[in-house]
């Protein structure tokens, strides 16, 4: 097809930690480029073996694999009428990795390709996922699961199975999801049939998390900001804690990439790290007023020089792998929630402080100022105002007690 173009390439863009990178297939169409992980990674001078014209032993191999992907590939391009890359895909994926129906292998796909493009969390809860169910299907002696083995039944059995192996119904949940989200995918590549979905309101439904309210009421956050903190990693995770609580309840993610670009006299703007790549288009930027409290907090903790390009905390460098970032903003988030566990001890604080709660007290405690929800959903980053009344907490006894006598107020 005229205008679209194939290459096996070696992608330098990220490198593993053994010093290997990506082979993809690229693909060109109106100067666009997307990439293709085959789930294999090279050192630069095995893949300059690779592309030799007189390649041995194994190079030879890789060679012959790498030119059956690209002719698949341009075999593929041949039959559309008008390219366009999500029906290129669409057939691609069906005629190359996912010809198979066994679902761990299409989850191992799916964990690989995450990776590839940065989403480390992302592809965490899937193997998180895999792990369980290769567990699960491993007991019962199996060692493959096709999409068509898993009806609704087998869903009950397993999910019964989970819980009898200590799994709350959060992670239940979470496990669940993404299976569902696999089977969605191979429903969309035509790799099954829709008379097999077990996922539906006739046939399995998946459990829903419980809610548990994370959030603190406004008198809590009054003995935080006063607490006198016994050492500077004491102060400096109380104060980080804080600064998401007053930064729109931003997440550590959200915190270690704010640059000094994104600080003018008056305000912070971001986009949420979170939704940077579920929504594409039309991205909300999270606005934030500087006052006093957190320009206060950036003057103790920020980085030296203020330049534009610079984090303002000291949690990430530019040169950092997406797996190196999400091992730094995990340990971070450990460390503030170390310390705040502590300071909540001594403060005699019963709920446990967490990033999480600085997120949902936010919400909560502008819900109760009488802010709307529409004006918390839009500070949050929501797209779904469902979304946000799940992080809004319920009120406090004492609220509702008040409320209760003005039932018999006749005065």
């Amino acid at each position: 097809m005229i205008g679209v173009t194939t290459a096996i390439v070696q992608d330098k863009r990220i490198r593993k930690q053994d010093g290997t990178y990506a082979i993809k297939l690229r693909i060109t169409h109106n100067r666009e480029q997307k990439y293709y992980p085959l789930n294999i990674h090279l050192t630069p001078e095995d893949w300059k073996k690779a592309q030799s014209k007189n390649p041995r032993n194994q190079f030879k191999e890789l060679q012959i694999y790498f030119n059956k992907i690209e002719q698949k590939a341009l075999e593929v391009i041949r039959t559309l009428d008008s390219f366009s890359f999500s029906s290129f895909e669409k057939k691609f994926i069906k005629k190359t990795v996912s010809q198979s129906t066994d679902v761990l292998s299409h989850l191992k796909y799916h964990i690989q390709y995450l990776k590839e493009e940065g989403q480390i969390g992302n592809s965490e809860n899937y193997k998180c996922t895999m792990n369980s169910i290769t567990k699960f299907i491993q007991n019962n002696g199996r060692k493959k699961l096709n999409f068509s083995d898993i009806t609704p039944e087998w869903l009950s059995v397993y999910e019964k199975w989970m819980l009898e192996n200590g799994k709350s119904i959060t992670t239940i949940s979470m496990y669940l999801r993404s299976l569902r989200a696999i089977f969605n995918k191979a429903l969309d590549e035509g790799i099954i049939a829709r008379d097999i979905y077990p996922f539906s309101k006739r046939k399995y439904q998946i459990p829903a998390g419980r809610n548990v309210k994370k959030a603190i009421p406004l008198a809590t956050i009054k003995q935080i900001v006063n607490y006198m903190p016994e050492t500077p990693a004491e102060e400096k995770a109380r104060d980080l804690w804080l600064f998401s609580y007053l930064c729109n309840g931003a997440n550590v993610k959200d915190l270690a990439r704010l640059q000094y670009k994104n600080i003018d006299a008056h305000k912070i703007t971001f986009i949420r790290a979170k939704t940077e790549r579920t929504s594409k288009k039309n991205l909300k930027p999270i606005v934030v007023m500087l006052i006093p409290e957190i320009k206060a907090i950036i003057e103790k903790w920020g980085t030296q020089p203020k330049d534009s390009d610079n984090f303002v905390f000291d949690i990430l460098e530019h040169a950092d792998t997406p797996l190196m970032e999400h091992r730094k903003i995990h340990q971070a988030t450990k460390t503030i929630n170390k310390y705040m566990k502590r300071i909540g001890i001594k403060l005699g604080i019963e709920t446990k402080l967490t990033t999480y709660t600085a997120r949902h007290s936010f919400a909560t405690v502008l819900k109760r100022s009488g802010a709307s929800i529409e004006f918390i959903s839009e500070s949050l980053g929501h797209k779904d105002l469902r979304t946000t009344e799940n992080y809004l907490d319920s009120f406090e006894d004492s609220v509702k007690e008040e409320f209760q006598k003005k039932l018999l107020d006749f005065d």
